[in-house]
């Protein structure tokens, strides 16, 4: 048979001619080998590999659950925030698609947080992955762009105030500031024009980019395996004869079994939360979002979501002046930063050791600091500044900036122990 030449479809019952006409018109099954069947992943995978398929299951129940609530929304100031009441209370299951769509978005930064943590837990950015990071994080940031754009769709007052107010922000960039704030909205004021413009970006222009990122993320991961738990190279000891990776085994059926179980643990918590607990004490969804917006009528404390609040910290932690410039210049610049400078990772790190099972004390404390600051900046910006906390929260952003700025110092001089030649339990 020429190498040119597909092999039929077998195994497949009553079903295989169908599959053999698809695959002589579509790289229907070469797709499943390549991907699934045959694609090898490391043996040790543990439980911090979860969140990767979690966030990807998270994303299609975002998507599903975005188009169900278009058909009933109405991207129009003087209509949005009854739309939603409508669909609360006419809509039929309406509430429990709003409600799934709510937390879900919470749950997809949750997973997607926690991947990104496993990433710097075994090295998952280090050579060859530097791409397959970079793709993550643009990820990152267009779930950011999504989350911040559909923020004020519900046209409550906390999601009305929140988005004058990061919108604003904008306009403390100098010289082309004021031009991008008015652009962003459409308007001098957060309006009916903004609400459309960001109906738009986040029910179409985002998502498309988002899918395109995923499936990039996707294929520059088959391309150069899957990191594991002690980071070493499956690929580069194969079975001679096979060239199957000694320490690699099937994705399908051993870790899509694995993620399926993964999945049913995910949703029955997400079910609960969904069902008893959807505003999850206003970290969810604010109280104020109950009221409809009222651009005469500010709240006292407005804050963004609980996944925006640790770069909403790191804003206000500067307070003071430096060089003639602006405090709010060099917060936003610093809130920037501090998402930017994630990109860097892979050149940074200068450990000759990727996994931190096999690092020194220097950057397992690093890590933990690092990890511990994140988590009380993301607390403080849900509260309202006064002097204690924002002390808290410049010493919180220093460290953060540190982790960074400091590690191709600290991961040279680091002692590592040696990594084994093949993956362990």
């Amino acid at each position: 048979m020429a190498a040119t030449e597909k092999q039929p479809v077998t195994g497949a019952g009553p079903f295989n001619g169908i599959l053999t006409w698809v695959d002589e018109r579509y790289p229907l099954m070469s797709t499943w080998k390549a991907h699934l069947a045959e694609y090898y992943a490391p043996k040790n995978f543990n439980f911090w590999y979860y969140f990767g398929s979690l966030a990807m299951l998270v994303l299609v129940l975002q998507i599903v659950t975005g188009i169900v609530l278009t058909m009933h929304y109405k991207p129009d100031a003087a209509q949005a925030f009854a739309s939603v009441e409508y669909i609360m209370r006419d809509v039929p299951w309406g509430w429990l698609i709003r409600y799934m769509h709510s937390t879900g978005a919470s749950a997809l930064f949750v997973c997607v947080y926690l991947h990104m943590f496993r990433a710097m837990l075994y090295g998952s950015y280090r050579k060859p992955r530097e791409l397959l990071w970079i793709f993550g994080m643009l990820i990152f940031l267009c779930l950011m762009a999504e989350g911040f754009f559909g923020y004020l769709l519900p046209w409550g007052q906390m999601s009305y105030w929140g988005a004058q107010v990061i919108v604003n922000l904008f306009a403390a960039i100098p010289i082309v500031g004021p031009d991008i704030a008015i652009w962003i909205r459409g308007d001098y004021v957060v309006s009916d024009a903004t609400l459309n413009r960001f109906f738009a970006f986040h029910v179409i222009a985002v998502p498309l980019v988002l899918l395109g990122l995923v499936a990039a993320h996707l294929l520059a991961l088959h391309e150069v395996g899957s990191n594991n738990p002690d980071g070493i190279e499956i690929k580069n000891l194969k079975d001679p004869k096979t060239g199957i990776p000694l320490d690699g085994i099937p994705f399908h059926p051993y870790y899509t079994v694995k993620d399926i179980f993964g999945a049913a643990v995910f949703m029955f918590v997400f079910a609960v939360i969904v069902f008893f607990a959807p505003e999850f004490g206003g970290y969810l969804l604010e109280y104020n979002n109950f009221i409809a917006a009222d651009p005469l009528r500010t709240p006292q404390h407005i804050a963004p979501v609980w996944y925006f609040t640790p770069y909403y910290s790191i804003l206000r932690s500067f307070t003071v002046n430096f060089f003639w410039i602006d405090a709010k210049i060099w917060g936003v610049a610093a809130m920037g930063v501090s998402t930017l400078i994630f990109f860097l990772l892979p050149w940074l790190d200068r450990s000759p050791a990727k996994s931190i099972r096999y690092r020194g004390p220097i950057y397992k404390t690093a890590l933990a600091v690092f990890v511990v600051c994140f988590l009380i900046l993301g607390y403080l910006g849900t509260l309202s500044v006064n002097e204690g906390r924002t002390i808290v929260a410049q010493i919180c952003t220093a460290l953060y900036f540190l982790f960074f700025l400091l590690m191709p110092w600290y991961t040279t001089i680091d002692k590592c122990m040696p990594e084994p030649e093949r993956v362990t339990k």
